[in-house]
Formats: structure tokens, sequence, C-alpha cells
């Protein structure tokens, strides 16, 4: 079923997309075209990738950079790369081919939006341009809308600071049994190097779109990460850290002026736009960008993918762990803004899916940070600094009972387990939902903070499990009798051989929300 909000977006996505091209075409006009596929070194440095999976359809990503760290070394002209997707891994049964135009606009990085595949199939697919030919990748297209499947298996994955440690959880990734990996945001980071860290970034606090495009090319040189891209699709949202830590809508973490601040959201979602397997309809228009969108996997599962930055109201209370203030009560106070919210009520009330996934940043659940009585302690970046905004998606949950409601969660570095309640301050209040939140990729949990959450975990019974020790991923299973999760955690993210591990497994029944240990 269609709703008026999916014509709009679909529309607007036409208008968009016709926009660039035409605009596209006045550019190669006059733009060079290399006539010689000849690079400085090879060009695919940054490997391929794919996203999106529709049914009938998926977007493949390269980008050419034969100097990754350096701007990406292409000279400033269009450059045709050939593309070709198959049915086998050794690409003898091409299904499609074609060529699309690497340009200086977008860093010479290209976005192929397949059509015309077939549903819930696996291809191989990979990219030529001269005689350089880049590694094969394997994604996987949607089931039919309508169709009866009978499981899904996907992870999810967030925050991967490059300074503080390995990407080893990728490696374990990208040999899982995987359909699709979401990405829940702080895939880079923007700070400078730090003294004693066991890789460096490689230039001060990132600002310009070079800045940002350089950072990029970093985190995306690390094989593991470039393994995970080439064997499955991937979802990808944002949260802070792409632009600037805890910015909310055009609010900086730093005293920058507000027109230094929006020139630099523009170039973080270009360069955003530019590393990731996004369709068109996602092209930044300035400093806005679409990034909320709907996928449904048959009648078993559907995500919704929040943005919950880019249209925030300011964190109350000026930020922090700390009592509520009013601020932090205001009914006008927004994690997504009105139009996305509306967006996804609307789904929700339609969706036809078993699961209903909500993919997003920040804890949704209510946690009282101070294990002792007294005075509360809440961390504002999170839902618990927008009341009247979650309570407004509780009701509608308690109230209109969508099947099976699961919020996905990454941001705080930590593994979480949470029932969500019509009511946090009654532990009798009926649950409506169960969310599940990932420890990072690399990033770190403060130690001498474990403790102190441990010891609240009392306070708040509605909190499941909760682990700050741990990096990894976690790994969902899902049919249409039960979702089970499984928080899979490294030994270590400084050594490049460690291990895999099942920390803990929890177990979501359908019609029983709240999880259960497995």
């Amino acid at each position: 079923m269609e709703f008026i909000g999916d014509r709009l977006l679909k529309r607007r996505n036409f208008l968009l997309g016709a926009s660039f091209l035409t605009g596209l075409a006045v550019i190669s006009q006059w733009q060079p075209v290399m006539a010689r596929g000849r690079f400085s070194d090879y060009p695919f440095k940054l490997g391929v990738a794919s996203g999106d999976p529709l049914p009938d359809s998926v977007v493949l990503w390269t980008r050419l950079a034969p100097a990754p760290l350096n701007g990406g070394g292409m000279p400033s002209v269009n450059v045709p790369v050939r593309w070709q997707i198959a049915r086998d891994e050794k690409m003898r049964q091409v299904v499609q081919r074609g060529t699309v135009l690497a340009t200086p606009q977008l860093g010479h990085a290209v976005h192929v939006d397949v059509q015309g595949l077939e549903p819930n199939s696996w291809y191989w697919y990979q990219f030529t341009v001269g005689s350089e030919v880049s590694p094969i990748g394997r994604t996987r297209t949607a089931p039919a809308l309508d169709s009866s499947i009978q499981q899904l298996n996907f992870a999810f994955a967030s925050c991967q600071d490059w300074q503080n440690g390995l990407y080893t959880a990728y490696k374990h990734m990208a040999k899982e049994d995987l359909d699709l990996v979401v990405h829940l945001g702080d895939y880079i980071y923007e700070y400078g190097p730090r003294n004693g860290a066991p890789r460096q970034h490689n230039s001060p606090e990132i600002i310009t779109l070079a800045d940002y495009r350089n950072r990029y090319a970093l985190y995306k040189s690390d094989v593991n990460l470039q393994a995970a891209h080439a064997n499955f699709p991937w979802v990808v949202t944002w949260d802070d850290h792409e632009v600037d830590n805890n910015y909310a809508n055009l609010t900086p973490e730093d005293n920058q002026s507000p027109t230094a601040f929006e020139q630099r959201r523009a170039n973080a979602y270009q360069a955003y736009y530019e590393h990731m397997p996004l369709r068109l309809s996602s092209l930044p228009t300035q400093s806005s960008m679409l990034l909320y969108r709907r996928l449904t996997f048959g009648n078993l599962a559907e995500f919704n993918v929040l943005d919950t930055r880019q249209y925030r109201t300011d964190q109350p209370c000026y930020d922090g762990l700390k009592p509520l203030c009013d601020e932090a009560l205001d009914p006008q106070a927004t994690m997504t803004g009105a139009a996305q919210e509306d967006w996804l009520l609307q789904g929700l009330e339609k969706s036809q899916a078993r699961w209903n996934v909500i993919a997003q940043q920040t804890i949704l659940a209510q946690f009282d940070f101070n294990p002792n009585p007294g005075i509360q302690l809440f961390n504002v970046d999170q839902w618990d600094g927008y009341v009247a905004a979650r309570k407004r998606l509780l009701n509608f949950l308690e109230q209109r009972k969508p099947s099976n409601p699961v919020v996905i969660t990454g941001d705080i570095h930590s593994s979480w387990v949470h029932d969500l309640k019509a009511d946090f301050n009654n532990p009798l209040s009926a649950t409506v939902g169960t969310e599940f939140v990932g420890t990072s990729i690399s990033s770190d949990f403060p130690a001498n903070f474990i403790a102190p959450v441990q010891a609240a975990l009392s306070s708040n019974p509605h909190t499941k499990f909760f682990d700050g020790a741990y990096r990894g991923y976690v790994r969902c299973k899902l049919t249409k009798d039960n979702w089970q999760t499984d928080y899979r955690v490294v030994s270590s993210i400084l050594d490049q051989n460690a291990t895999i591990s099942t920390l803990a497994s929890f177990v979501v029944e359908n019609g029983q929300p709240g999880a259960q240990k497995a």
C-alpha cells in the first residue's frame, strides 16, 4: 500500500534525479572525459560496496582513488566506468552491464542503481576502468513485497573510531551467513590525531570537503571493513561524528558561526553520500540530505531507517548527564522533526510485516544513570532529553499495536537490552516493544563508567542486559515465530587475530513484546 508521504518522497526523488542527471549532462558537455584509463596507481583502493536492496534493484558503489589520502589522486575530468552484475562469483553469467561517469564533482564516486533484477537473489558485481578491474562484490536483492519468507539474517554495527583500535569485528562479520548489514552511524570520527592511539587520524579535525573525503578514504582503506562491504548489501544511516560530535540540526558542539557550521555540514553530507551505497534520492542539496527511508523484506520484516541528527532540536539542559530540566519535557522538542515523525507513524500503521524494525541512533528507553536514591541522572543526548517525542512514539505503539516493534540502536559503545514500557516510571505498565542496543566496532566505553551503570540496573528494571567491556556487532535471525539476537564480541580490538564469541543471546517471541534470555 502507498500513502501520501510515500508519494511525496517518490515525487521528490524523481525531480531530484531528473535535475541531477540534466545537470550532469550539461557538465559533461564541457568537461573533458578521460580518453584512456591510465592512473598513477590502482584506482579501486577503496573497494566496492552495495546497498539499499529492493526486490528488483540494488545500488552498486565504488570510488576511483589511486591516491585516496591525498584527495583521491584523480585528474579533474569525467571518467567512464564500466560495471557488470552476474549470477555467479566468477562473473560468467552476466545479466546486466553498463557504463557510468565518475565525475570530479562527486569525488569520482559512482552509484549504479541496477534495475530489473530477480527478487531474493544473490548477485556478484565488478567495475572496470581502462585496463583496471575492481574486486568482485556480492549482493542480494530483497524478497518480493507480497512474498512469504521463512527467515532473514542480518547484523547491525556502529561506532568505528579508527584511532581506538582495529576492525577485527568486520573480519568475522564478513564470514557470517547474512542477508544484510545495517550500519547505525559514526562510520567516521571527525577528531584530529590522538597521542598514543593504536592508529592515527590523517589530519587535524576535519572541516572542508577535502578533509571529509580524505577521512572516509582512511577508514575505507581498512581491509576488514572492505570485506564486510563486499560480502553483503548495507543499509546505512548516520549519527553525529559524520559531522561533529553531538551536533543537533544546525547547532554545532563548538563555537562555530551558523554560516561556518552550515557549510561544514554541507561538506560532511556530500562526503557521506559520495562514500555510501545510496540512491540518487539521497543526493544532498547544499546542507540538507534525505536519509530516512523504508525497506521491506517480504512479509517478514520492514525497516524504518531514521535520521535523528539532521532535524532534532538542540539538546536540553546544556547537554550531558544530568537531571531533566523543563526543556527536556517540552512538547516541541524533537528528535526526528515533525515530517519524519509522521512518516514513521504512518508507515508503522500501514505495515503488513511480522517484524517492524526501527533502526536509529541513540537509546530510546529511559535510563537513570544514578545508582543512588535521590536525584535522577539522564543522558539528554539520548531520547531521555526528548521525553514528549518518545512518549508520542510509545503511546502509538501501545494504542495502535503494530506487529512486533523492535528498535535497534548504536551510539553508546556498549550492549543493552530494554523492554520498552508505556510508562518507564511504572514497572507494571505495558511492555510495548523491545530495544537492542549494539556495542561499537572499536570505540571505547569508559571503563570507570561500567560499575556505576551496573549498580544502576536495579533502579531500571526494564533493562534486561548491559555490558560495557566488549566490542563487536549484533547478529539477528528473524523467523515468523521469533527474533533471536546474538551479541557477537571480539577478544581484543588490538589484535588482528582476535577471536569472536557470543557474549549473550536474547529471543523475542511473536506477539510477546520484550526480550528473554535464549
